[in-house]
């Protein structure tokens, strides 16, 4: 058993804060991205994450998804408020320097933000008391199972190993277990709540696009404690992990502009800011199995793949608000795939050589199965939560209250007060001017 290592102790604990700070980062990135008439009630979707999964975390999820039960499906199912971790502050996790405890604050960070980032798919027209309840039903019976599939890898022979980990699939940082979970279950979401009133007939444009780059750029400070700190010790592999993010998103952020540009005549903001998140999903699982050019490859195919992914919300006539589908299924499967053919052990000795590296498809296989096993069963079970909860308590607002806007309704107040003498809207505050000479 290693010694405890300060320095990566520390660099765990800062990762931990990093990763934090991402959902913060996505609260602004999808609350810019909806009419005004609905931000708080986005960035509330992203804070109420923070606090249920925190609580949770405590009392159940960190041993349902890293306690030795002996099952590849779940860890341990122990109400024991993590008292076992606390009593002795000083173990490590045997095969990482580090305590036992750093690992479940960081951990506790990815679980955080998995479910956030479902939301944005039914941006408008949600029931707040419904999330809430959602997100506590989600984590438990989706997120935490399939968090011990992907990260735990057992002890240091492996005992009570996690199914996807033992059969060898590669996801260094969550391109599974975070992004196309998420992305799985924000196509179910928006299934079982329907489209917006006014889908593919009104517009519906991001209402401040300074948030939206605000908001990918905190996501991009805050995925280097995501995918570096994954290392779990200040080290060669974080080093890599954190030079292959910054590159692949640099090259997704330009990928997406040059669809937009051949496609649409001009690059955007809001392109710009959906390609760098493209490019930070793709890069995740694969940024420390892959060489840099590689990751530079990556992450351009991310931006072209999620540009003309969102698209097809209005092929299929789904309502995906904010392109959760697009970006994160999408953007997770691709980067999933790209280690069978991309990965080498030159980089990670641990990793595996995909079918550049003369691995075959042996590797492409395992990738395939594992993204495809976490897409159908967060997919199938978050569209019976779903269901159960619409029909139930339900989950969705009225016709009327979305008109009126979900955060006038929901929460009794509005993002931007310009001038409570007038009516809502500029036509309200030019008919006060005038009247007043």
């Amino acid at each position: 058993m290693p010694e405890l290592n300060t320095g990566d102790t520390a660099w765990v604990l800062a990762s931990a804060a990093l990763v934090l700070l991402m959902t913060p980062g996505l609260a602004f990135f999808y609350g810019g991205m909806v009419r005004a008439k609905s931000v708080l009630n986005m960035m509330m979707m992203s804070f109420a994450s923070i606090a249920v999964v925190s609580v949770l975390w405590v009392f159940y999820g960190y041993s349902l998804a890293f306690g030795n039960s002996g099952s590849p499906w779940y860890g341990s199912f122990e109400l024991s408020g993590l008292s076992s971790v606390v009593n002795d502050l000083t173990a490590n996790g045997a095969i990482y320097p580090i305590p036992v405890l750093a690992f479940a604050a960081f951990q506790l960070m990815f679980a955080v933000i998995t479910p956030a980032l479902i939301s944005g798919a039914i941006a408008d027209r949600a029931k707040f008391a419904t999330w809430v309840v959602f997100v506590a039903i989600w984590v438990t019976v989706v997120y935490f199972p399939v968090a011990h599939w992907v990260f735990d890898f057992g002890g240091s022979d492996a005992t009570g190993a996690g199914y996807l980990a033992g059969k060898g699939v590669l996801d260094f940082a969550g391109g599974t277990a975070v992004h196309i979970n998420a992305g799985a279950a924000g196509l179910a979401l928006a299934l079982v709540l329907g489209k917006r009133v006014g889908f593919k007939k009104e517009p519906m444009r991001p209402h401040s696009l300074p948030l939206v780059l605000l908001g990918a750029g905190l996501l991009w400070f805050g995925w280097f404690g995501f995918n570096a700190g994954s290392a779990l010790g200040a080290n060669g592999t974080a080093a890599i992990a954190f030079l292959n993010t910054q590159v692949a998103t640099a090259a997704a952020l330009a990928g997406w502009l040059i669809v937009e540009k051949i496609r649409d005549g001009h690059p955007t903001s809001l392109g710009a800011a959906s390609g760098a998140v493209a490019g930070l999903v793709a890069i995740t699982p694969a940024c420390a199995f892959v060489a840099p050019w590689a990751a530079v490859v990556i992450g351009l195919i991310a931006g072209i793949l999620c540009a003309l992914a969102v698209g097809l919300k209005y092929k299929f006539n789904y309502d995906d608000s904010l392109d959760v589908v697009g970006v994160h299924l999408v953007g997770g499967l691709w980067g999933t795939l790209s280690i069978g053919f991309f990965g080498t052990t030159a980089i990670t000795s641990w990793g595996a050589n995909g079918l550049l590296y003369g691995g075959g498809t042996e590797l492409l296989i395992k990738q395939a199965t594992g993204a495809l096993t976490v897409l159908a069963y967060s997919f199938t079970v978050t569209l019976i939560i779903g269901f159960l909860l619409e029909k139930t308590i339900g989950f969705r607002i009225s016709r009327d209250e979305e008109v009126e806007g979900v955060d006038l309704t929901s929460h009794a107040e509005s993002a931007y007060e310009i001038d409570n003498r007038a009516g809502a809207g500029l036509g309200g505050i030019l008919t006060s001017i005038r009247s007043e000479g």
